[in-house]
């Protein structure tokens, strides 16, 4: 590879992981299950947060936090909004994914009051990073990078474009469907969860599914001694410096 493609490298893998940690640290640990709690300031930082680095898969707290409840109460049966035992592949799973998400979204379907309760909102950033020409703005300032960037002779690299333009629910995907698919069980949680790698540095523990299914509301999703879940010692740090409040800090379970 020569040196004139690493600024796409970079980028890949800054947006990767910047919108990894919103979706892990924001959408899923606070939003989906409150395992700690902030500040209205804070709360619209990691709001603000959330926009610049998901970008044009921007994904509403609201919804997301309900449709993941949803998951955890149905997991693997025909309830469970995105389980990969009832989708042939990946793609249809996403598919069916973006349809339930997006009747939560617009209050179109019938969500049971337990998993609408304490959802973060704000309807600024929510409704400029639900509409198509923000996505679309996103969308395009990704390409113009790729433009400015991207070497005559490694035109193969726009072949990352569509994982940016789809970052989060790319994400969402890959720990679903091998979370429900590929690795190995600590617990028998009478559900498919598996942990699909022990050193998660790839999805930021989240493929700890299933130690997460078993202890829904642990900060840590990591639970051998050889486990790691990168996302931990970041919560444990900003709890440490009072942006955050761990709900229980001493959690084992």
């Amino acid at each position: 590879m020569t040196g004139t493609a690493w600024p796409i490298i970079i980028f890949f893998v800054a947006h990767w992981y910047l919108s990894l940690f919103s979706q892990t640290f924001f959408l899923h640990r606070y939003s989906a299950h409150a395992m700690f709690k902030m500040n209205k300031f804070w709360e619209k930082f990691f709001f603000i947060f959330l926009y610049l680095t998901q970008g044009s898969s921007y994904l509403v707290p609201r919804a997301y936090g309900a449709l993941h409840r949803m998951h955890h109460a149905y997991s693997d049966t025909e309830k469970d909004p995105h389980s990969p035992l009832y989708s042939r592949n990946a793609f249809v799973m996403m598919w069916k994914t973006k349809d339930i998400y997006n009747a939560v979204l617009r209050r179109e379907a019938q969500v049971e009051d337990k998993f609408n309760k304490n959802l973060p909102e704000w309807a600024f950033i929510d409704n400029i990073g639900d509409m198509w020409i923000s996505r679309i703005i996103w969308g395009t300032l990704y390409v113009l990078f790729y433009i400015y960037f991207v070497p005559a002779d490694m035109w193969y690299l726009y072949l990352l474009l569509p994982i940016h333009f789809l970052m989060g629910p790319v994400h969402g995907a890959i720990v679903n469907w091998f979370g429900h698919k590929l690795g190995y069980q600590n617990f028998d949680n009478k559900d498919a969860s598996r942990n699909t790698l022990a050193l998660d540095v790839l999805l930021g523990g989240e493929l700890f599914q299933n130690n997460h299914h078993m202890y829904g509301s642990r900060p840590n999703f990591a639970m051998k001694w050889f486990e790691f879940d990168p996302t931990y010692p970041v919560i444990k740090v900003l709890h440490y410096v009072r942006i955050i409040r761990l709900v229980n800090p001493d959690a084992k379970a």
